[in-house]
Order: structure tokens, then sequence, then C-alpha cells
């Protein structure tokens, strides 16, 4: 039962007479209501909640709604454009304010809009990544109930009993029950850089953070050993709480996909402006200026089109394709940590993998039993305990193996709702399935463990200190060689023998033939324990071998074709393992790692007796890595990176998070991970399977190719309204382009709200289409992108500068065309005089419009033709049909011409419109053609 007090817990800031550190364990668990052995109640553990809030730090408040809208406003050239407006209205005004001064409020109108496009943008973003920030919310191990429960850390109250072990990040601040070799890592509090032994024996006076040994704070992290500890504090009240009551969130420095994107709009908006000031210039000195109305004409004419053409919408557009392209990824198990890392996943050349649960099932199955006296073979496979136990030889002998096995482990086996499931190591919780397959329920029972040494990937062994009846015996389990080193005796039958160097050699040869056929070896030994009180390491000598186990863990079906795609992708694929070295180049070479030449491997002393320098050559070629430790994998990783590689590291232990965090793209697994590690790497893999990080490397390419679709779309689009506007005001008298009308007035291709109408209707949403664009060239079939790579380099630059000037001149076509007097025949010439200009000026306008919306289809491949897959993406269609609406609504309906200065058109005219604007897809198509008929050539030769 779980004992609580009525009022609830007695927590330090209630009573500031006591402090835990300086209570017994017994004291700090009654003044918190606490049960060591069964923890809170799952209806206590609610009620505390409720109590004492979510185990969150206060963060900074909130923007409010109305100063983020504000902010849309936030832009000189806007300020500039407003200030235009005002005065164009002072100016109607002062003249008498006849009619309505429908320029500017159409203009006020659009910016609105844009405004309205914005916010929610940002919205959308915003919502993306506290989204995100809840995918990856850590989580803790908590007695509830009596069981092992893992719950969302900001769910840890007040006298819940957390169960720490190595990699853990400490929830809350508590007040340690029981210890085995524990130790913290408390820099982030103290600011020492070396981790703090841990007891749970109580201070005799209170001290400052750094010399409480009994206590454990939020924020740090188990280093080693195990330990439970009931929760004192949480959230604010916890001693990080305290440092500051809001803690701001460190700045992140921008990623080069950022930069390149604010350089661009940084370098288009300078162009762009010094191209306004030639227009506004030009227009001056061609045609004058007769009165203040016409220079705020002029002034509104190269403002509007510097606010149209540069994309102030890039950072939000950029923000909610990635976030689209996150939401994907999350879909398909990989949570990506941050957006912007998705730029360098796509840009991996090399994993590095683990071997146990990512290239393989993790349903370890323990298959057989090897000891001096018997050999036994167990059925069955899973964690349901379904099989038998089929000895040859002594069972007495085999069951002692896996007596031992099952004995110094930390996994637990549950039974609820008809499925078996475990908690814990899932090699661990091989030897409690088997235990259960044999009938061992009776001599596992009475079993009490007095202490023990963790294991670690160190040591690569694990042993406890059991009694029962009065009788103390040590177990130890662990790597075979490793623990072949701490064995003088050997258990033969009932007897102890000692071990001679011949009976070792055989034992060794033994491990390496399970090995060969693909075993994961474990082996156990045991001593008696009379007379140890503490288990330390110097205890773990003079063992008798016991036996050996051999463990199957089958490969993944679907990760040998994962990595036959990476390899088609360019992407090396090495197995890094604390496996022993046969058994990872047998599995390395079933699943095809090396191709098809045999696998090449290292082992972690081969790699420690490399000289300097010699590392980085020898990456090149080692495909496998075995009986490494972690400290390896770091230099695995910078030889690798020296070498020019862009790396994508797996980890699950503590000691992985070094090098996950030198890694390029550090991978954490989701499920064997540990909150360390969750916290040290980008991406967190919800199913540790390889295949989801080949899959999410290609939904990584995807995405970058969308962020270069939507790129070459808005800048090309954006080049052809700058364009037009700077051939039609420097080129309009060798053209010959002039109101029949009115010959001597200023000719402005596009009116102020026109150019404002084409960046509203067609900037953002084909935009936002084109970034959830499925997967139209094969990502998979091209080398890996080098992160010195541009998103857009010279020659998209060149082409995007083709295609706007190619839009700028179709459009002028299209009013030399229509208009009499110019290169072409008018097509006007049945039109009234007064009326030629208005239905030219729409023309224009319309194809311009049209020709960005064909632009979106040309945008979505850089060499692929825009036919290829026309019809995969229903957003974008959905959005060029609105922009489409939108345009024949300005044109036909009669309030919005007045607003637009457009006039209605017939179908001839809407003809010339089409059939002109399809030119720059026709343009496109022809130099797609030629682009690629050069690279078949090119590789030819």
């Amino acid at each position: 039962m779980t004992t609580t007090a009525p009022a609830g817990p007695s927590t330090p800031d209630s009573d500031a007479a006591w402090h835990p550190s300086v209570l017994s364990p017994d004291e700090v668990l009654a003044r918190m209501g606490a049960d060591a052995e069964q923890g809170l109640s799952p209806a206590e553990a609610a009620s505390r909640l409720e109590r004492h809030g979510p185990n969150e730090l206060a963060g900074a408040p909130p923007v409010p709604a109305w100063r983020r809208f504000l902010a849309q406003f936030a832009d000189p050239l806007v300020y500039l454009l407003l200030a235009a407006v005002g005065i164009s209205v002072a100016a109607w005004v002062l003249e008498g304010a006849a009619g309505v001064p429908i320029e500017a409020v159409v203009i006020v109108a659009i910016l609105l809009a844009n405004a309205i496009i914005g916010f929610v943008q940002e919205n959308r973003a915003d919502d993306a990544v506290a989204a995100l920030s809840t995918m990856t919310a850590a989580t803790s191990t908590v007695l509830r109930g009596g069981r092992l429960d893992t719950i969302p850390s900001a769910e840890v109250v007040p006298g819940d009993i957390l169960v720490l072990a190595e990699g853990d990040a400490v929830a809350a601040d508590a007040r340690l029950i029981q210890a085995s070799a524990l130790r913290i890592q408390e820099s982030s509090l103290t600011g020492e850089s070396e981790a703090v032994d841990k007891t749970p024996e109580a201070l005799d006076a209170p001290a400052g953070i750094g010399d409480r040994h009994d206590m454990v704070h939020k924020g740090t992290d188990v280093v080693s050993g195990v330990g439970r500890a009931v929760v004192t504090a949480t959230g604010m009240a916890t001693e990080v709480g305290r440092i500051a009551t809001l803690l701001d969130e460190t700045p992140e420095e921008d990623t080069p996909l950022q930069r390149e994107i604010a350089s661009i709009s940084k370098a288009l908006g300078l162009v762009v402006i010094a191209i306004a000031v030639i227009v506004m210039g030009v227009m001056v000195l061609v045609n004058g200026v007769r009165s203040f109305h016409e220079l705020v004409d002029v002034l509104l004419t190269g403002v509007s089109l510097a606010v149209a053409a540069v994309p102030e919408g890039l950072p939000a557009i950029l923000t909610v394709v990635l976030a689209t392209g996150v939401r994907a990824l999350a879909r398909r198990n990989a949570v990506m940590k941050t957006l912007h890392s998705v730029e360098t996943l796509g840009s991996s050349s090399v994993i590095c993998s683990d071997k146990t649960g990512t290239l393989t099932r993790n349903e370890m199955t323990l298959r057989t039993v090897v000891s001096a006296a018997g050999r036994a073979e167990l059925t069955g496979t899973g964690y349901a305990p379904d099989g038998e136990l089929v000895v040859t030889g002594d069972r007495d002998a085999v069951r002692a193996v896996l007596v031992g096995g099952a004995l110094a482990n930390d996994a637990q086996l549950h039974h609820d709702d008809g499925e078996w499931t475990i908690q814990g190591d899932p090699t661990e919780a091989a030897f409690l399935v088997a235990c259960a397959k044999s009938g061992l329920d009776a001599e596992l029972a009475g079993w009490r463990r007095r202490s023990e040494v963790p294991f670690s990937s160190e040591r690569k062994m694990m042993s406890v200190l059991v009694e029962r009846d009065g009788q103390r015996r040590v177990w130890s389990k662990g790597a075979p060689d490793v623990l072949l080193g701490r064995c003088t005796d050997e258990r033969v039958g009932g007897v102890v023998q000692p071990l001679t160097e011949t009976r070792r050699a055989e034992l060794l040869g033994l491990i390496e033939d399970l090995s060969a056929n693909g075993y994961r070896t474990l082996g156990v030994a045991a001593r008696p324990g009379d007379g140890i009180g503490e288990l330390t390491e110097g205890d773990e000598q003079r063992l008798a071998w016991t036996g050996v186990v051999g463990i199957i863990d089958p490969p993944r079906k679907e990760a040998a074709q994962a990595i036959g795609q990476a390899h088609r992708a360019g992407i090396r694929t090495i197995m890094i393992t604390g496996d022993h070295p046969v058994t990872a180049s047998r599995i390395a070479a079933d699943l095809g790692i090396s191709g098809d030449r045999e696998p090449r491997a290292l082992t972690g002393a081969q790699l420690d007796g490399l000289g300097p320098g010699r590392l980085p050559g020898a990456v090149r070629d080692v495909d496998v890595y075995a009986r490494v430790a972690p400290e390896h994998k770091l230099r695995i990783v910078e030889a690798l990176q020296s070498d020019g590689s862009t790396v994508a590291m797996t980890g699950d232990g503590v000691n992985d998070a070094p090098a996950l965090k030198r890694a390029d793209i550090g991978v954490a697994m989701g499920i064997t991970g540990t909150e360390v590690t969750k916290q040290a790497g980008r991406m967190i893999l919800a199913d540790d399977n390889y295949a989801t990080i080949v899959a999410a490397v290609r939904q990584g390419r995807v995405i970058v190719d969308n962020i270069k679709k939507f790129l070459r779309y808005l800048l090309s689009s954006n080049m052809g309204e700058v364009c037009t506007v700077l051939f039609g005001v420097l080129l309009a008298g060798a053209l010959g382009l002039s109101d029949p009308a009115n010959p001597g007035a200023t000719f402005v291709p596009l009116l102020v709200t026109q150019i404002l109408w084409i960046n509203l209707v067609t900037d953002s949403t084909p935009a936002l289409a084109m970034g959830v664009d499925p997967e139209i060239d094969d990502v998979m079939a091209r080398p890996p992108r080098r992160q010195t790579d541009r998103i857009l380099d010279r020659a998209m630059w060149i082409r995007i500068i083709a295609v706007g000037a190619v839009m700028g001149l179709v459009t002028l076509a299209v009013y030399d065309f229509a208009l009499p007097g110019g290169l072409f025949t008018g097509m006007l010439s049945g039109v009234p005089t007064g009326e030629q200009f208005a239905v030219a000026r729409t023309m224009a306008f319309s194809t311009l419009v049209f020709a960005q919306l064909f632009n979106a289809l040309n945008s979505r491949s850089a060499d692929g033709s825009a036919f290829h897959r026309l019809f995969s993406n229903r957003w974008l269609w959905a959005s060029l049909g609105l922009g489409v609406v939108l345009q024949v609504a300005v044109v036909e309906i009669g309030f919005l011409q007045s607003a637009f200065g457009t006039t209605s058109l017939d179908l001839a005219h809407w003809g010339v419109v089409v059939a002109a604007s399809s030119l720059i897809l026709v343009y496109e198509e022809i130099v797609k053609a030629v682009h690629r008929a050069v690279t078949r050539a090119r590789r030819k030769r």
C-alpha cells in the first residue's frame, strides 16, 4: 500500500525547518508521504500533479497576438509605402477630397491581406515548433503502484520514487534512498566538470549543492551506477528553478541555410531598391513631373515594386516548409529536434549505425546454453515464455547458467492484457524469458539483491551480491572474453575445478564458434559471497566460470534493402557494435554492408593500436567496428569528418553522447536510448530502425529539393515583375509603347495596385504548396549534397534571371501586340481609342500573373519536365486554380476593375493571354531538354 499523509506531502518549501539532505531516507519518505517499495498510487500521483502543477521551468511570456500581427509591418519598405500612401491621401484631401482615393484604399487592403497571411504562416510555424518540443519531451522511470512506469518528466510529482540508471536525466530534486556506484554529472548547477559520487547516507548539517552527496537535482545527468530517490521538489521549486525565476532560451546560431536565405533576401532587396530608384529616375527624366500628384505616383510605383519584388516572407515560408517536412518525418518515426537539422540530414554521406536493435530486430531470444557438464537448446521466439528447454548432459549445470544470468539482471518481464512486454535491456530480458520457459521460478524465488557493481560500456560486465536463507553469492554476467579474464576456476557439474590455460583456450574457441554462427554471446560466472558487505570491482576476481549462452537477434528484413538504397544514393553504412568481431562480420555480410566484398573489421583494441594520423585513412575501407567502447565512436566520427564526410551517428548509452554531439546528425534511439543521449542527438529514432534513418535521409533530400523549388519559383517570378517594369520604362520609346488616347503620358507597364496584387496572389500559396511537393526527381539516384554547396548556385541564379527576363519580355510583347504603333500590328484596332490602353494593360497584367502560375510548374524540377508527375500535387493545383479564379475576378468584376485599373476581356484577348503566358513553360522545357542532353553526353565520355 502507498502511504500518504492526509494533508499531502510536507515539502521543504512548506516547512522551512527541515531539509531532506540532513534527514534519513525513512524520515524523508514519511514527510513526503511516499512508500519506497510501492511508490505513489496512480490516483495519488494525479492528485499531486493537479496540486503542484507540471514539473516544468517557467519560460518567457508569449508575445501577444496583436504585437505579432503588427510586426508583419515592421519593414522599412512597408513604412515607406505607407508614408507614400499617406502623402497621396493628403494630396487628395488638399485637392478637394473628390470621390474615393481608390488606389490608397486598395494598397492598404493588400498590405493588410499580406500581413494576415504572414501572421497565419508564423502561427503555423510556432505551432510546429511547439509540437516538436512535445514529441521530444524527456521521460523518467518512476515506481507507481509497485511497478516501474516510464512517464513524461513533466508529470513527475513530489513523493514519486525516481528509478535512476546510467544515462538518465534527473527529472527533479530528490533524496537518495538507494544507490550503487552512482555518479552524477552536476556541471550545469555547480560548474564542476567531474562527476560526483552519490550515497544515501544523510549529511550532518545542511550544505551547498555541490556537497550534498545524498541528493540529486533536476537538470543533472546519471553518468554511471543505479539508484532510487524520493522526489522532494519539482518545477520552479527545484534548485535550478531557484537560480532564475525565468530562464531565457539561449539563442541558437543560424544554420548555413538560414544564413543563405537571409543573404539572398538582403542582396535581392538591395538590387531591387537600386532598380526601383532607376525606374523612378527614368520616369522623372523622360516624362518630367508636372505636379505634386505625379511625384507621389512615381514614388508609389518605385516603392511598390520594391515591396512586391523583395521576398520578405521567405523566412516564414521556409519555416512552414521545414515544419511540414519535420511532421512527415515524425510520421515515419524520425523525430527531428530542430527544424533546420533537416538540411544536414539530407546531406549525410556516412551512416554509422549500432547493430543491436537498429540493423537487427532487438528481439533477443536465448537459444543455446553451454556449460562444462551440459548443453541445452531453447525453443520459441520473442518475449512470450512459450517453448521448452532441451538438455543434453547435466540439467543442473545448464539451469545454474540461466539462474545466474537472471539474478545479475535489471530487466523486468510483464504480462499485461494478454501481451508479454519487457522493461529494461532486451539482452537481459532474454534470460528472464529463458528461465520462465525452463520453469525456474522456484530457483529464483527468495533471492534478494544486497549490492551490485552496475554494467558499463567500458567494463562490459556487471555483478550482483544476492542473499537467500543467510547464504550470499556473487553472480557476474558479461562479455565472455572479459569475464574469462576474471575467472580462475570453472564449475563442472557440482564441483569447482581450476581453470587451466588449455581449458581457457578451448572456451575461447567455443565462443568464437558461437559468434561465427551469428550468436551474441554472454558469459556467466560466480563466487561465494560470504564476508562481502558492499560489492566492489575488487570482488569481481577469482570467479568460477559457469557457462556461456548464445542469443540470436535476427537482422531486420528491411535493413538489407535500406542498405542497398543507401549504397545507390552514395551513402556508406558502417556497423559499430560491442559484439565479437566474427559475429559482427557475419551479420554485416548478410546485410550487404560492404557490397560484393567481404567486410573489413577493426576492433577497439586495434583502433587503440593505430598510430597518430592513421585512423582517417583506415576509416575509408573499414565497414565494421567490433568490441568498441563509446570513446572509439567519437574518434571514428572525427576521422570520417576529417576525410570530408557528413556523418550520421546512432547511439543509445550515456557515453555515446559526445559522439552524437560531434556528429553532423546525432541519432538517438527512441526505445533503448537514454535521456542523456536523446538530449545530445539532433534526431530521435522512435522505432530504433536503420531503415527509418535511410527513409529520413530520403525525406530530408526531398525537403531540401522543395526548398529549392519554392526559391526558384519566388525569385524568378519576382524577377519577372522587376524586368517588366524596368524594361517597360527603359524601352517604351524604342518599342513605341504609349497610350493612344494620351501619347504624352508616362508609360508605366503596371499600376501600383497591380504590382501588389501579383505579389499577393502568386507568392504565398504556390510557394507553400511546393513545400509539400512529393518526390519528383529520384533523390536517391544522386550523390549526397555537400554542406558547402549553396542552395542556389551560380547556374541556378542565371536560370532565375533568364526566366524573369523572358517573363518581362513576353509581358511587354503582349503590350506591343495589342497596341498600335509598335513592332507588331495592334490587335485592338477595333477597340475605341480611349479604351485601348486599358485593355492592353489588362492583357499584360493577366499575362504576367498567368506566366508566374505556369512558372510554378516549371519550378518543380531543375532538369525534369514539368509534365512528369504533373498532377501529383493536389495542393499546387488548388493554389493555381485559386490564382486563376482571383485574376479572372479582378478583370471581370466591376468594383474590382475600379480598384485595380482593369477592364473586361473577350475570349480572343484571353486566348492571347494564355498563349503568351504559356511561352514561359515552352522556354523552360527547351532549356531543360538541352541540359539533359548535355548531361547524357558528358556521362558517355
